[in-house]
Order: C-alpha cells, then structure tokens, then sequence
C-alpha cells in the first residue's frame, strides 16, 4: 500500500474538511486522517451555519470554492437574513441545518472528491526532520510521509470535559481525547495553553410546550448560501422557538455554583467573553432578571432540541431543576447534560499569514488548535491553510488575504498579529472596512482569486460573469432612463417620497432609501416603458445594482482609505531583521516585536504593545 502523499490533514472537523477538500482539488494527492468517518464536519455545538459576521465567512468560503456554502443548502431547514432593518454591511444569512444530514453531505463531497484518501485512526505523532514536517505517525504505528501536514485538533487534543466536579477525558460527548502530539510539539519549542468552552443540554421536543413560547419562522424566500444556487426552496421548514430564564432558575442555578466546576477553579482554562455559559450570565449579568434562550430544532427526523443560551457545566440534577423552571420547559425531558470541555491550543503568533507554523516548516494549524471558536471561523482557517499548504510545496507564493479583501483576512491577521486570550469569534465589528465586505459581493470580491487559484469551477466563473454584466446592464439603464412626473409621481406617492416636477434619470430615484429597486424597476414595467428587458431580474443581481446606487459615495470613501492603509500594509519588513539592535524602539516594542516579527509595516502596526513611535522609528530604519 502506497503511504505516500503530498498533504495530510489531521482532523474531521470543519476546518479539516475544507483544508481536505481544497488541497485536493488543487490536485494534491491528499489523505485526511480522522477518528471517525461518520462524525465528519460535526455539529458538536448548536445546529445551525453563519449569522452576524459568520455568514459573510461562509459566503467567502463559497466564493473561493469551498464546500461550507453548498453542504449547508443541501442540509439547512431553515433560512434567515438577519439584520435585514440595518445596513446591507451588516446583512448576515443564518440557517438551521439537519445536524446528521450536515455531517453525511460532507462525506458524500469527501468521498466523490479526485485526489483524496480518508484513514480513521488517531493520529499520535509527527515525522520531523531537520526542522521540516515530513509525515505523521498513528496510535497503531502507521506511518504515512507527506510533503506537508495540517493540524485540525478542534477541541480533542487532551480534551477534558466537566459536568459538575465529575470529569472524564474526551473531545465531546461520546468521543475519545487525542493525546501525543501536544506534548511533541511543546518538546519542539511550542507554547501549548488551554481554552475552555462549553454546549448546552439537547433537550427531548416531545417534553417541549411550544404553545408556551414564541415561535421564530424562516424568511421563506428561497433564499440560499452558495453562490451556485438560484435558490433553495426548502419543503419541510422548521421552527426555532424563544423563552427566556426567570428569577427562580437564576436561584437554582445560584445555588448550583458550588458545585461549578467553574467558578469553584477546576476548571484552568479561558472561555468565550462573547458566548458565556448561563451560571457566567447570571454572576456577570446579576441585576438581570432574565436572559433569552432558543430552542433550535436538530433535524428533520428527530425529536432532539438545542438550547442557544443554555450552555453549562453545572451538575446534571441543577440544569435540570433550573430548565424546568423555564416557561414552556417544566416537563422537560433531555437527552444529555450540557458540558464544559478544556482543550490545548497553540497562540497563533506562532504562525505566520499563510498558517504555517514559524518552528516547523511545511506544517500549518487551522481551527480551534489556533484558539478559534466556531464552525465558520475553522472552516475558513482550513480552506486557506490547504491552499497555502499546497502552495508551499509547489515552491509558489503564499495566498494571504487582507483586511480590505475578506472577512477571513481579518480573522487571520487578528490571530497571527494579536494572539488570543480568549476563544476568538468574528463580529463585523473587528472589520474596519465591513462596508466593502458585505455578504452579496464575496463573490465578486473573491472568485477571480479562486480562478487564479485554479479552485473555482466554470459554473462559478459563468455565474459571476452573469451577475456582473447583468448588475452593470441594471446600472446602465437607470443612469440613462428618465422619467416623467406624470408617470412617477403617483408611485412616488405611495412610498412617502417627495414628487419631482420635471423629468428625472431613474438612477436618482433609486438612491432615495424609501424606494426599493426592485419595486421601481416593476412600475418602470408596468408604465411600458422597461428599455431593459432581461427577465427574470434575479433578486441577487438587482440588490447588487442597488447597494451599489444607494451606497455609493460610501463604498467609494472606504475603498480610498483602504488604498492608503495599503501603502504601510505592503511595505515589507525582512525576516532577518534583529529588532534589539533598534534601541530607540521601546522595549515592549522590541520584545513583541521581536516575538511575533511581522512581515509587513501594516501588521506591525496592529499589535499590541507597539506604539506608532516605534512604528516610525521602523520605517525611517528601512529607508522610508
């Protein structure tokens, strides 16, 4: 049997998969290393892909020719564009997905995928030699060589998990822990650390009132992740439901906290500020008297519930008096008790903008392992790890992302400049240029690097193509249509918008916020008067010609400041720079300097402890 391959990735998770996927699709003989085959991109958390700043990361992922976008269409049972009443920057497509349907899509795409393998084993150890990784060694002592290796661990390696003070070794609930390999790469120079999260109870619906709760519907409007996909029509849509916690079941949970493990120090390592546990909520939050928790549906063809909201590692007899407390809870049954688990992970300073690691060469880190939380955020780390992994051992140029360019530019010049102390989740607000990285142009943002990368496929580029001729052809016509008083002003004052008195170019109506595009393209329509006559106007494309009518001088304002930020951002530092040769730098300055060596002016300037007089000591030593 031939043991031979050109990646490897260790870990069946999301960031494993999509690292799995893409290298082979690149043409990389790849073999993806998991312990267990039937557990592939698992839900181990809540049932349910993207929302706020997720979803703009799953778009990328999609946009670059990932998989994340097209498995959550195939699985989802429910579609909502959050923050619909805000800003398009802030738009953010969430869905509800068939937790078992999910994990089984991504084996079917894994399985019919050219170029890829799948072992399920453990893998224990890795081959390294003269400082460059060279293959991986499993608990029943295969070895498989490689030109490079992906680390995808998740939260198993030397996972602990807590319900009260009983503890017991594992990944998740029903999964062993991977032991080894930390203790390897902390022999090989690493800082190994611990986080900690957290999941909720999965709760039986046939205990569940829902009469008692409100009910949270879809959108309904065929609407979809992937950019390949007109739309997605689902048959059978599920709801979610919203109650909220009172004041007994915070004093049920007050009473539980001596037996948290928690708040009482078993538990050594950090957890999410941004998706704390419910006995964190009422400590943090003690003049609260309520917080709201979801009810997310698992499936089609179960009955099993997730509770957003209700995450904890309190004893089990505690989140069960405290659920049934909760109004439409009181008979609740559950399937299994929520739990904490603490995990190692690895400061992702230790890595550069390609996700290679800086001590091994050919050996990269995506997902949690680099302090991450969340399907999305791994899922992204794998995709770029695969391309760079593949791009390294081709002897080709890394491709980094910046800040100007994605979503999942920001989160890995975040983690490689900033490191973690805490698990790092995506919020537009981390995105200074989020304006620019909105969710309905991923495609036209990132498709023409994926053709360059040679991962998207001709239906993609034909798509991307049509949209962007269609959304200029919309542009097109409004600029040149006028428009009589007349014929408008009836519409006009429908929707509440001051009458014009002589004849208008349609553009400036559609830049009034009161008017909808699609709606004044109908009255165009209807009056007869409709030059453009390509039909259907598909929703995507007319939004796309809307945003960028309405939001105009806006994009143009933050693509001008992106291109000066540039200047600093590509001015290149050298590798073997020694910064305690620059006295004049502050000492923080030269020791974090020195720790993280940034690659480029733009990365210096973002990390904390360097003030910018030492940025400008920096630059005027690099002749600038």
């Amino acid at each position: 049997m031939n043991f031979r391959y050109d990646i490897i990735v260790v870990g069946g998770g999301h960031a494993g998969c999509e690292a799995a996927y893409i290298a082979a699709v690149m043409g990389a003989r790849t073999l993806l290393i998991t312990m267990d085959m039937t557990k592939l991109a698992q839900m181990s958390c809540n049932p349910a892909m993207g929302g706020i700043a997720k979803g703009q990361i799953i778009r990328e992922i999609d946009a670059l020719g990932g998989m994340s976008a097209i498995v959550t269409d195939r699985a989802m049972i429910q579609f909502r564009m959050l923050n619909r009443s805000k800003g398009p920057a802030m738009w953010s497509p969430r869905a509800q997905c068939d937790r078992m349907l999910f994990s089984r899509e991504w084996r079917k795409v894994l399985e019919a995928t050219d170029n890829l393998s799948i072992w399920q084993e453990q893998a224990s150890g890795l081959i390294v030699e003269e400082g460059k990784v060279k293959g991986v060694t499993t608990t029943l002592g295969t070895e498989f060589r490689s030109d490079a290796v992906i680390l995808t661990n998740g939260t198993f390696l030397n996972g602990l998990m807590h319900v009260g003070f009983n503890t017991m070794p594992g990944g998740r609930s029903g999964d062993a822990e991977s032991r080894g390999l930390s203790d390897q790469l902390r022999e090989l120079g690493f800082g190994v650390e611990r986080l900690k999260t957290g999941t909720s109870a999965r709760i039986d619906g046939r205990s569940i009132d829902f009469e008692a709760m409100t009910e949270q519907k879809g959108d309904r409007e065929g609407r979809c992740f992937s950019y390949v996909h007109d739309s997605v029509q689902i048959k059978d849509e599920r709801s979610c439901y919203i109650t909220h916690t009172n004041e007994k079941a915070h004093e049920t949970l007050r009473k539980g906290l001596e037996f948290s493990p928690l708040f009482t120090g078993r538990i050594k390592g950090r957890g999410p500020r941004y998706c704390p546990s419910v006995e964190d909520k009422i400590v943090t939050f003690a003049g609260k008297e309520s917080h709201q928790l979801f009810l997310e549906p698992e499936g089609w063809e179960t009955n099993e519930y997730y509770i957003n909201g209700f995450a904890s590692s309190l004893k089990l007899e505690t989140q069960i008096e405290a659920l049934r407390q909760i109004r439409g809870l009181e008979n609740v049954v559950i399937y299994r008790p929520g739990y904490a688990i603490e995990y190692d992970f690895f400061q992702p300073t230790q890595l550069k903008h390609s996700l290679e690691t800086k001590r091994v060469e050919n050996l990269f880190f995506a997902g949690q392992i680099n302090g991450t939380t969340g399907y999305e955020e791994a899922g992204a780390q794998g995709l770029l790890a695969g391309i760079n992994a593949v791009r390294k051992v081709r002897g080709e140029e890394p491709f980094i992302l910046k800040r100007d360019e994605a979503y999942i530019g920001v989160l890995i010049d975040d983690l490689v400049t900033k490191g973690v102390d805490e698990p790092y989740r995506m919020f537009t607000s981390r995105a200074e240029f989020r304006i620019l990285l909105r969710q309905d142009n991923a495609d036209e943002r990132l498709t023409p690097m994926a053709i360059k990368l040679g991962t998207a496929t001709p239906e993609r580029i034909a798509r991307l193509e049509n949209k962007v001729r269609m959304t200029e052809e919309i542009i097109t016509f409004l600029k040149s249509y006028s428009i009589s008083p007349s014929d408008i002003n009836p519409f006009l004052r429908e929707m509440r918008t001051a009458e014009i008195t002589q004849k208008n170019k349609a553009v400036s109506l559609a830049s009034r916020p009161q008017i909808e595009l699609g709606v004044l393209l109908e009255r165009i329509s209807e009056a007869g008067r409709l030059e453009y006559n390509r039909s259907p106007l598909k929703r995507e494309i007319v939004e796309a010609a809307e945003i960028r009518i309405k939001y105009a001088g806006y994009l143009e304002r933050e693509k001008g400041v992106a291109d000066k930020i540039k200047r600093l951002e590509d001015l290149k530092i050298p590798e073997e720079i020694n910064y305690e040769e620059l006295a004049s730098i502050s000492t923080e300055g030269r020791q974090k300097l020195s720790r993280i060596r940034p690659s480029t002016i733009g990365q210096a300037t973002r990390i904390t402890g360097v003030s910018s007089s030492d940025v400008s000591i920096l630059i005027m030593y690099l002749g600038r």
